[in-house]
């Protein structure tokens, strides 16, 4: 893997054994539909908020959870950190576009599609002065893949390697409606977003502003 930007065309590609980026996987009506929807899951029961990090520290990006309630570093159905709530049900529709999702980017003979069965979602909303450092999706117990949705404004995704925050690792650009996914032996990889590009927003998709990111996630808890 290298540090540079993957240029157009913008076809499907294998980033790192298991990752894959699939441009413009959402169609318009699809994104704001997901658009909508983010709205209302922002609205509560707990709503969108900065993260408080154990540190001292408040993530810049506000996230929302669905099905469980994700707090550095662990899930809960309550939400203690922030007003005791249940978060609002993963619905199934959610879960058939996160099979869907497998499906487009491993094939749809690949039993990583038919089997996933998403129980948790974060939806982390980026302002343009947002970033996300690099770290790991390692709460969860199960290995399945992360399924992760881009809506608004194109950003720099980082995809990097499973023992270090530090390269190598691959940036990507990410534009509204692509998909990325990530599992196997990228499952535990690195990741993150140092960078935002605001205006590139199509207002077609009902965001005038600003990224939503909406990643998928099979936690393995128990029910």
């Amino acid at each position: 893997m290298s540090g540079g930007l993957f240029a157009l065309p913008r076809e499907p590609v294998e980033v790192a054994p298991g990752a894959v980026h699939v441009p413009g996987w959402l169609t318009v009506e699809r994104q704001r539909e997901l658009v909508v929807a983010c709205r209302e899951w922002a609205q509560g029961p707990v709503p969108m908020r900065r993260t408080a990090l154990p540190g001292g520290g408040v993530m810049s990006v506000r996230t929302v959870c669905l099905g469980w309630h994700w707090q550095p570093y662990r899930y809960t159905r309550t939400a203690g950190d922030v007003n005791g709530a249940r978060v609002a049900p993963f619905p199934q529709w959610l879960a058939d576009l996160g099979r869907a999702a497998l499906a487009a980017a491993y094939g749809e003979d690949d039993e990583r599609a038919g089997g996933y069965a998403p129980d948790a979602a974060l939806v982390n909303f980026y302002d343009g002065a947002a970033r996300m450092g690099m770290h790991q999706d390692k709460e969860e117990r199960s290995a399945a893949p992360v399924v992760s949705l881009s809506i608004g404004d194109s950003c720099v995704f980082r995809f990097g390697n499973t023992e270090t925050r530090n390269r190598p690792y691959t940036d990507v650009e990410l534009l509204s409606g692509d998909l990325f996914v990530f599992g196997g032996p990228s499952r535990f990889a690195f990741h993150g977003v140092p960078k935002v590009r605001p205006g590139t927003a199509d207002p077609a998709v009902g965001l005038r502003s600003g990224r939503l990111n909406i990643t998928l996630r099979e936690t393995g808890l128990p029910g």
